[in-house]
């Protein structure tokens, strides 16, 4: 564990720094010039936003650019294609008009599938209106988008949710955000008698006050709601200010909040991203996941696998072990969604599974909760079990973990290998079949 701790720096005070200040970070200066054009242009299309933690003790600025948790973080060239990169940077340069400019950002935006495995198809409809602050994909379980909550401490550079960050992008067709009376929320889940679990999303829902948090949460712990037995929020708050659960006033507010939910007799899982082993090293966040732990909360773990920021199974074993020796669970590792810079962070999807394989084999059983490497697309959760050598054709052998029917859960199904593919819809089912046994259904599913 010692070899994983670094000494912490006792700033409290959180400081973001974004595309208006970030010539302000002392250790940028130290970037090439073409690393601080990069985040001029690329933050254009893309949201930038950091934080002092994030700068001062996560950040290797030695090995910059190519340091992970500067990837991470700060936007590269290599996240636009060349020709967006040329074509942002003169714009930017010349005295083009700004309607002209944000025209053909957003152009650009739109290219990379700003909603990506049917999103949009999860929002449900009550009452004869839409809900466009709630997702309802799978059965069990509902995402809450609250209002407060759309921002993060700080923004990933491979983020899915990029057009979430409303105060830098104008896709509001693109956003999912609760706008309508609560009431209505709650009534919608009355209606639907097999939903348990609840997804606190965004975002971030842990930027916002506990007291903002708390009036969403403790209507979901009154009698009417006791269908309701678990309450998750998803968050990056663990990586990317841990400070957010061990100072001040409203970090005891937050611990008191997840108290009173166990209180209650619902389960409280914590749904955290640890992208990389540095993310895990600080005291701090030690002691805000115990903090955390001891309210009988639960801490779950997940990632994408990102080519430049963990595509290393050592890097991978590494946090499991770490995540388990502080009490947490990995649960999670994904493929990374197709959407934003995926052309820089995708990996092929054999070489994602044999970097679960060889990390997987690399942690003792107790770490082996973990589930992957998972793309959550458009028909559901599935999972790469792995590369079957058949008689006469490679196979990918693959199975849902989720899915928006129920019954296709935990069915194995096969496609044809394809070493270059690196999403569900770039693979063709095997064995000489038409479609994937799913297929049909979902069309008519989606299209009634």
């Amino acid at each position: 564990m010692s070899d994983l701790i670094i000494p912490v720096m006792m700033q409290r005070t959180y400081r973001a720094y974004t595309l208006n200040n970030f010539e302000e970070i002392e250790q940028f200066s130290a970037v090439s010039e073409e690393d601080r054009e990069a985040v001029e242009v690329v933050g254009r299309v893309f949201p930038f936003k950091t934080n002092n933690y994030v700068v001062e003790e996560l950040i290797d600025w030695e090995n910059a650019p190519n340091d992970p948790l500067f990837t991470l973080h700060f936007p590269r060239k290599e996240m636009l294609f060349p020709e967006q990169y040329e074509t942002v940077k003169q714009l930017i340069r010349s005295d083009a008009d700004k309607e002209e400019i944000s025209q053909k950002i957003e152009d650009i935006r739109l290219s990379f599938n700003p909603n990506p495995s049917g999103q949009v198809h999860n929002v449900p409809e009550f009452n004869g209106a839409k809900l466009d602050g709630l997702q309802h994909k799978y059965r069990e379980t509902v995402l809450f988008f609250p209002k407060q909550g759309q921002t993060c401490h700080a923004y990933c550079t491979f983020c899915f949710r990029w057009p979430q960050f409303s105060k830098f992008i104008n896709l509001s067709d693109q956003k999912f955000v609760m706008t309508q009376d609560y009431e209505i929320y709650m009534d919608y889940l009355k209606s639907k008698p097999d939903v348990t679990d609840i997804l606190f999303t965004g975002g971030d829902p842990l930027t916002m006050r506990t007291s903002v948090l708390a009036s969403y949460v403790d209507r979901l712990l009154e009698e009417d709601m006791n269908q309701i037995k678990t309450i998750r929020f998803g968050t990056k708050s663990l990586a990317h200010w841990p400070y957010r659960f061990t100072d001040g006033k409203d970090a005891d507010e937050i611990i008191k909040l997840f108290e009173r939910i166990a209180d209650a007799g619902k389960h409280v899982a914590v749904m955290a991203h640890f992208n990389h082993p540095k993310e895990l090293s600080t005291p701090v966040v030690e002691e805000a996941v115990t903090r955390i732990i001891n309210t009988g909360a639960q801490i779950r773990t997940q990632s994408p696998v990102l080519n430049h920021i963990n595509n290393d199974p050592a890097a991978w074993s590494q946090m499991w072990r770490r995540q388990v020796d502080l009490g947490c669970i990995p649960y999670y590792m994904f493929v990374a969604r197709d959407t934003g810079a995926k052309h820089f962070f995708e990996l092929p999807l054999s070489e994602c599974h044999h970097i679960f394989q060889k990390a997987y084999q690399g942690v003792s059983g107790i770490c082996r909760t973990v589930r992957g490497p998972s793309m959550s697309a458009h028909p559901g959760k599935i999972q790469i079990l792995g590369v079957s050598d058949e008689p006469n054709e490679n196979v990918f052998i693959l199975r849902f973990i989720q899915g928006r029917n129920p019954d296709w859960v935990a069915r194995p199904f096969f496609a044809e290998f394809d070493s270059e593919a690196t999403w569900l819809d770039q693979l063709k089912p095997a064995f000489g079949k038409s479609a994937f046994f799913f297929e049909n259904e979902l069309d008519d599913y989606l299209n009634p």
